[in-house]
């Protein structure tokens, strides 16, 4: 029998990518979405896919039944990928904004989660892979409501580890750098839902944000943007690896933050930070 899996958020980019290429390789795809349009694309592409929107608990648990109605009760692994970022200074983070981020990136993952663990526990074997970010190991400025939700997804996935230590569940977090998906553009489409036209104090840190996300990509942006193949490379390893890692940077810029994270003191991983953030100006 093939290895079940159950993937959150595959409209494009990484999500997409692994769908395809696990059912490729012989794994049972559950792959969700929030839009028609995509659901049917993957449906054209012989991949089972299933509505979900993280911020609707009710979407979330009769995704799950559906899925166990279709395997018999069992799931052999989860994939929680689904996310996206609203930008913008925290200042100007509203109550709503940050309800809405945190929705969809930390409180429906645990819902989703949690509803799966039972399962795992009963059929004795199972594996957990978050998607997460280098944005919740280190921090950047007008990325707070994305700092923070990647940052409580992390100590969720780390804590989750800790509470099945010896167990045959196994906790794997993914944290990728700069990925060539839709982010940048849906970045962008928030900000123009949110922020574009309020008056703020960082309007000039707006407006060149606002050229950032509509600027083609950069040369040497390119070249330190991995391919949604590469995470899904990593996420392979987690889920067939006797001993999988219980973290996997993903790209050059991940492993480099995380490695300066550990070396240098909050001020110096600042200056590095805005150093490499003037490229967006």
């Amino acid at each position: 029998m093939s290895t079940s899996i159950l993937i959150t958020g595959c409209s494009s980019g990484i999500g997409l990518c692994a769908a395809q290429t696990l059912q490729q390789r012989g794994y049972q795809v559950y792959a969700t979405a929030r839009n028609t349009a995509d659901l049917e694309m993957l449906k054209n592409q012989g991949i089972e896919s299933l509505f979900m929107d993280m911020e609707d608990p009710a979407s979330i648990q009769q995704s799950v039944a559906t899925v166990l109605e279709k395997t018999g009760g069992t799931l052999d692994a989860l994939f929680s990928n689904a996310g996206y970022a609203v930008p913008g200074a925290v200042e100007d983070l509203t109550r709503a904004m940050l309800r809405k981020q945190f929705e969809t990136n930390v409180f429906g993952p645990i819902e989703l989660t949690n509803l799966i663990l039972p399962i795992m526990r009963k059929q004795g074997h199972g594996r957990i892979i978050l998607n997460t970010s280098i944005l919740g190991v280190i921090t950047m400025p007008y990325r707070g409501a994305y700092n923070a939700s990647k940052f409580a997804l992390e100590a969720f996935g780390g804590t989750l580890r800790q509470e099945l230590r010896g167990t045959p569940i196994f906790v794997s977090i993914i944290a990728p750098g700069p990925i060539k998906t839709r982010f940048r553009d849906n970045a962008g489409k928030s900000y123009r839902e949110t922020l574009e036209n309020k008056p703020s104090v960082h309007q000039s840190a707006y407006q060149s944000m606002q050229k950032y996300f509509n600027k083609e990509t950069s040369k040497t942006e390119t070249a330190l943007t991995a391919p949604p193949d590469a995470v899904v490379t990593k996420l392979i390893h987690a889920l067939e690896s006797a001993r999988p890692k219980a973290r996997y940077y993903i790209g050059l810029p991940a492993h480099a933050f995380a490695l300066l994270r550990r070396l240098l003191p909050d001020k110096a991983l600042d200056w590095v930070v805005a150093q490499t953030l003037r490229g967006e100006k």
